[in-house]
């Protein structure tokens, strides 16, 4: 992206760039055929489920004004007008939780104000939404989306991990706002915690909340959530598996984790017969059709009732907003499109936030809240396209090699047969020539194994020298398939939940949990922060065990005493946005301190540490290093620096991208590892 300032440039350059591959957006995914529905069922679990939650609790803090359906009509539009005429497809848009807890402080504000309460309330969120579209307007024309651009990967990690954070507190207890109100209210619970407790809306004096079947409803509700969990984690591993057929395995890795929570909800009516009504406790929304529902959509006819001053005073709280979204926005879109995902289209910043700033308008005056980018389902999104392009592309290439065993092919004519076909597998894209660094990283590899063994080279291949099922997949690299179709279908879906909530009330709330734990867990693997806390809890006489396995390059490059410190820099700080989240109304402003880290890291962190080291472990690539054997990690000290190693000269044959196709979804850029001449003291040397 072109960091530029001057007004309308941004928008401008980014409706040039995505224009010209918008046919090939549609054509793509379509292309895809069945295959689309796995990335679209994930993707939309993930996007409904907590959209689905966080409705649930604005109507205890409304009171019922706003609910589940006007939060899944909310993400539903925005998600359809996003994939239509968006710029980024990949971004996922959502109601997310601090657009809750806005709303929520702008009900408790307007509800005892004779001139506004309830009544009015929603006419004056209306335009509250005016004055944020403005503010989003004016930041995306004057290129204010160019600042991302110096977001480096400590400020995307620790956000990251904040967001985890979040939702696991979700899963756990109450929410950070609930937590507030709960010194005042009580009653106001979420969460597994919250399966113990009454809730507020509910009559203490049913049967169902007496000590015994309160105790009863929980126990039922950890065994939910766990199931869940475990089973979802599980389910997403089964192409590793060693049981089943190989479309099987990939069936359950691709619509498990969907599965699992129909599993469980029909697990939920195992004792229905001999239990109270509410146990287990189950989703609570009206039904679209209902009253309560219905009874917003016309909000725009009484904006003009809207006192004057209340007009201009909607102007404070539509700043707070309009901070968040172009943070929670951009951030998502940039999380989505990180460099290690080799997108080949452009990205579309400015363009989006102004998008986004029209939804807000439409939303305001359907009486909706609005929705906007959201983590951890943007990259998630990505991560499942990545894993869609791997396996067509894999299919493609394992029966063409086989082929060529079959034939009786040298390797290296096996190798050129794959490199045709893969040829013939990229779109071709007008407006870019065609990607030779993937195409000479297949050559390399090549003249690597057909210069192993000059005797081997000139025989037919067999699967003892080329395995197709086990060596294509190191073959390919990272690759995304970038299309509207997934984002279109799975907005469609959560529109559909409207007219499916009489069934959707009957998932119990400890699945919803479950659900939130699972995508907290899902989003760490490829989080280099989440890694190098992991590494300081291994003990030193098994860190060698860190290098056996693929690693981080730092991991050989940085001293382990400055990895101690930066880590505990990035936490220290995430817990200082944690914390912030805590606070009433202010909570909401946590993104300012993620902000801040751009001045931090240009100015404060390089005079703490060294430069290569800095550039190391913040590198604008995820550098990841191959396993190495036991003896040449055993040289390898985690426990200081090598100052002075000796080295073999590299060559562009050493640096290769690939896709790690493991069961946690990882995609990283790989580094092999550096070769080190043998120390005549070891073992074999």
């Amino acid at each position: 992206m072109e960091e530029t300032f001057v007004p309308f440039r941004g928008i401008l350059n980014d409706v040039k760039g995505r224009i010209k591959c918008y046919r090939q957006d549609w054509i793509g995914g379509w292309n895809a055929g069945y295959r689309i529905f796995a990335p679209t069922t994930y993707i939309f679990f993930a996007s409904a489920i907590p959209v689905i939650s966080f409705g649930e609790q604005l109507d205890r803090d409304t009171n019922g004004i706003l609910t589940a359906v006007q939060t899944l009509a909310s993400t539903s539009l925005c998600g359809l007008l996003h994939s239509i005429i968006g710029g980024q497809p990949l971004l996922i848009l959502g109601v997310a939780e601090p657009t809750v807890i806005m709303y929520t402080f702008m009900y408790d504000f307007a509800k005892n104000r004779d001139d506004l309460g309830p009544k009015l309330f929603l006419a004056w969120t209306g335009w509250v939404c005016v004055w944020v579209a403005i503010l989003l307007f004016l930041l995306a024309i004057l290129g204010a989306c160019s600042i991302i651009n110096r977001f480096t990967r400590i400020a995307g990690e620790l956000f990251g991990m904040l967001i985890a954070g979040l939702f696991m507190q979700q899963a756990i207890k109450a929410s950070t706002f609930e937590r507030v109100i709960l010194l005042k209210n009580k009653s106001v619970l979420q969460g597994i915690v919250g399966e113990f407790r009454i809730p507020k809306r509910d009559d203490p004096s049913l049967q169902e909340f007496s000590t015994p079947w309160r105790f009863s409803n929980g126990m039922f509700g950890l065994v939910l959530s766990f199931g869940l969990l475990l089973t979802g984690l599980k389910s997403r591993k089964a192409r590793s598996w060693r049981y089943g057929a190989g479309w099987m395995r990939g069936l359950i890795a691709d619509y498990g984790l969907p599965l699992m929570v129909l599993v469980w909800t029909g697990i939920s009516y195992a004792a229905a017969n001999d239990t109270p009504a509410g146990i287990p406790r189950r989703l609570y929304s009206p039904n679209p059709w209902s009253h309560r529902a219905m009874a917003n959509w016309t909000v725009i006819k009484e904006m003009r009732d809207v006192p004057i001053l209340y007009i201009i005073g909607a102007f404070i709280p539509a700043t707070m907003i309009a901070v968040l979204y172009y943070f929670d926005h951009s951030v998502a879109s940039q999380l989505a499109q990180q460099k290690e995902f080799n997108l080949r289209k452009p990205s579309s910043y400015h363009y989006d936030l102004l998008l986004l700033g029209g939804m807000v308008i439409i939303c305001g005056l359907l009486g909706i809240p609005p929705s906007n980018g959201v983590i951890p389902q943007s990259p998630m999104h990505t991560k499942s396209l990545a894993t869609l392009k791997h396996q067509i592309n894999r299919d493609k290439l394992v029966k063409t090699a086989k082929s060529s065993i079959n034939n009786n092919e040298t390797l290296g004519q096996l190798y050129g047969n794959l490199q045709s076909a893969y040829k013939e597998m990229e779109s071709p894209l007008r407006f870019q020539p065609a990607s030779s660094r993937v195409l000479k990283e297949l050559k390399e590899e090549t003249s690597q194994y057909t210069s192993a063994d000059s005797v081997l080279s000139g025989l037919p291949v067999d699967t003892s020298v080329f395995d197709p099922e086990k060596d294509v997949d190191d073959l390919l690299p990272v690759e995304v398939k970038e299309q509207r179709v997934s984002n279109l279908l799975q907005s469609l879906l959560v529109g559909g939940c409207v007219g499916a909530m009489p069934l959707i009330k009957k998932i119990p709330t400890s699945v919803l949990w479950g659900y939130f734990a699972v995508m907290a867990i899902e989003s760490l693997p490829g989080n280099q922060f989440w890694e190098r806390i992991l590494l300081l809890f291994t003990a030193p006489s098994r860190r060698f065990k860190v290098l056996e396995d693929v690693h981080a390059a730092f991991v050989e490059t940085v001293p382990f005493k400055t990895i101690i410190i930066f880590t505990l820099f990035q936490f220290v700080y995430l817990l200082a946005c944690f914390g912030i989240t805590w606070i009433p109304i202010a909570g909401v402003l946590f993104p300012l301190l993620i902000m801040l880290l751009v001045p931090i890291r240009q100015y404060v962190l390089p005079k703490f540490f060294k430069a290569h080291h800095l550039q190391e472990l913040d590198a604008a690539e995820y550098e990841e290093a191959p396993a190495m054997p036991y003896n040449s990690a055993m040289r390898v000290s985690l426990t200081s620096a090598r100052s002075s190693p000796k080295r073999v000269g590299t060559s562009d044959a050493e640096v290769l991208d690939a896709v790690t196709t493991r069961s946690r979804v990882e995609f990283k850029h790989q580094y092999s590892p550096l070769r080190m001449i043998p120390d005549s003291s070891s073992p074999g040397s």
